[in-house]
């Protein structure tokens, strides 16, 4: 199809415009990929993976032994030390393989308790906990004796500038472990330092310290590692410290599992906020991420995957196929292609988390949202231009429906003059002199506007075409620019609904003291050319013939009648879901013979 000439010059612009917002596309997604452009949005899409990807089936390598509220309502807190080493010897002698604390012990309590957690730490298979601190600030924290550690240069772990360990009476335990977390800005714990650097030395985390203490060879693992947060809370076994210092811990329970001793208790425990839940205990992220280290060991992690290649490849794609479509498919069809690219990209991105912990999940996302904000516009606009004419015309008189199956059938000249099947509804306000000739222009002008509201909306409403104002009143026909099977039901509908909302607009005015209001309609349906009449100064969109000069009879005789409307036989016969009232035969001017007008069968609404 040959273009007109302004669409043909544009072509070119158009095209590299095209080009350019598709190439912008693609870099939004490459600096989402390699630039954390959509963080925010990556984080809330993982957590929503983690929750879906994580698995009840249960994890026999771990035990969780809990301080729970229930054990402290038997052995309330404080702890004496001794009770403390019954709690970890009754743990190793049910076989466990080795034990983890996720507690401190800043300072020195009972000689002889503490004499014992010193010779478990020297000798049994047993990681102490000690925190590391991370933030900056002119006094560092000092406190107790760190354990541990290997000597490393800078930039081998995540460097700390202070900490806090267990009294000097522990510290020649053969193993310790960092039990510090730092949640991100939005205060979610999804990341943890598996090492720290402190003073030329390099501190394991808690879990990285109980596998090289008992379950070794410690596997390959970033300085900052994301929780795998594989496993529902369920899948953890747990049981309460109160049962293991009661003797109730079998070997069933602990043989050869790594144990974490902890506490969920209000008052002493620690909870972290988790893309698992808004309470997590701090024992449950331990767990999870020994459970992930234990399966890099085995060899059973998930294979990683290159996820943020895939996320710039399917951004070049979306913006690829964005390219092709935009200018051939509808903007419809264009928001429908891009909304199922990115649903395809959600079940591409809900695959691959697990596989791989640092791709942007909402890269190729924000690429399609600026393609859809961006993109699709841009190509309406241009494809609006093709019809802006007729727009600017058909708006004043068509209702928006009739508008768009217009586009739709896509009709070559929708406004040239075709004798087609039309009702005409003619209306105006009784004795408009009389009401606003003693008002203020200001009250006559709202009167005015408020009367032609209550004839406008119910026109439109009903598919109907507005031909023209009348000052008081105005014409509107159905059946024309496009034909419709009801037009004579169509108009009778809107009728009805006229006559409500000048019932409600009189008795608005009734209430403050004014005059009632009484609108005349007729109606008649016939034959009438129907088109874009005028010159080439103006021209407007109208219907000609007789039963329009009809319709404006009827609506005169309308005065006569204590009945609103009045409707002409052509209406009657071609009506289908209304009832009539014969009104007898009238003579109207420039009829040669007498013709039957009716009314509503609703006398009662109809009387005035």
């Amino acid at each position: 199809m040959k273009l007109p000439a302004t669409f043909r010059d544009l072509r070119g612009p158009v095209v590299l415009a095209r080009l350019a917002i598709c190439s912008a596309a693609v870099l939004l997604a490459a600096w989402a990929e390699l630039g954390g452009l959509a963080r925010p949005a990556d984080e809330w899409l993982r957590d929503a993976f983690i929750r879906l990807h994580a698995s009840p089936a249960p994890e026999t390598r771990i035990l969780m032994v809990d301080i729970d509220e229930a054990t402290l309502g038997r052995h309330p807190w404080p702890w004496p030390r001794a009770r403390m080493a019954d709690l970890i010897e009754n743990t190793l002698q049910a076989g466990a393989r080795g034990v983890a604390l996720d507690i401190t012990f800043k300072e020195p309590a009972d000689p002889e308790g503490d004499a014992r957690l010193a010779a478990l730490a020297g000798h049994a298979p047993l990681v102490l906990a000690q925190l590391l601190d991370f933030a900056p600030g002119p006094d560092p924290l000092r406190g107790g004796v760190l354990v541990g550690g290997e000597p490393a240069p800078a930039g081998n772990g995540k460097p700390a500038s202070g900490f806090l360990a267990n009294h000097a009476g522990l510290a020649h335990a053969q193993y310790a472990g960092n039990i510090t977390i730092e949640p991100d800005r939005d205060g979610i714990l999804r990341r943890v330092p598996m090492y720290s650097w402190f003073q030329g030395r390099r501190y394991p985390t808690l879990t990285l310290a109980l596998l090289g203490c008992c379950a070794g060879p410690v596997p390959e693992v970033p300085n900052v590692m994301r929780v795998p947060l594989a496993r529902t809370p369920e899948a953890y076994a747990n049981v309460s410290a109160g049962d293991v210092l009661d003797g109730r811990l079998s070997q069933a329970q602990a043989a050869g599992k790594l144990v974490l001793i902890g506490s969920s208790a209000l008052s002493i425990g620690d909870k972290v906020a988790s893309p698992l839940g808004s309470y997590t205990p701090g024992l449950l992220i331990h767990a999870e991420l020994l459970s992930g280290l234990l399966d890099l060991q085995a060899g059973t992690a998930p294979t990683p995957w290159p996820g943020r290649t895939l996320g710039m490849l399917f951004g070049l794609g979306l913006a690829g196929l964005a390219f092709l479509s935009l200018p051939r498919f509808s903007a419809v069809t264009n928001v429908l292609l891009l909304a199922g690219a990115a649903a395809l990209w959600l079940g591409v991105a809900y695959a691959a988390a697990p596989h791989d912990p640092t791709f942007s999940t909402a890269g190729p996302l924000l690429a399609a949202l600026f393609l859809l904000g961006v993109a699709v516009p841009f190509h309406w606009q241009l494809a609006q231009r093709k019809s802006r004419q007729l727009l600017g015309t058909l708006r004043q008189y068509v209702a928006t429906s009739v508008v768009d199956e217009l586009l739709r059938r896509d009709l070559k000249d929708p406004l040239a003059p075709r004798q087609l099947e039309v009702t005409t509804l003619i209306a105006d306000l009784e004795g408009y002199t009389t009401h606003v000739e003693a008002l203020p222009v200001e009250e006559a002008a709202r009167l005015t506007t408020g009367f032609l509201d209550c004839l406008t909306r119910p026109v439109l409403d009903k598919h109907g075409t507005l031909d023209k104002y009348t000052g008081d009143g105005l014409v509107a026909f159905w059946g024309a620019p496009l034909p419709q099977d009801e037009h004579a039901d169509l108009a009778l509908d809107a009728a009805l609904a006229i006559l409500e909302e000048v019932q409600r607009f009189s008795a608005a005015r009734e209430r403050d003291g004014k005059s009632r209001l009484r609108v005349r309609i007729g109606i008649e349906s016939g034959t009438a050319m129907a088109g874009d009449y005028g010159s080439s100064l103006r021209s407007i969109y109208t219907a000609v013939g007789d039963s329009v000069n009809t319709a404006a009879r009827l609506e005169q005789a309308a005065r006569d009648y204590p009945y609103d409307v009045i409707i002409g036989q052509g209406t009657v016969a071609r009506a289908r879901r209304h009832r009539f009232l014969t009104l007898g035969e009238r003579m109207l001017r420039g009829k040669e013979k007498p013709v039957t007008v009716y009314t509503f069968d609703l006398p009662a609404r109809e009387a005035a």
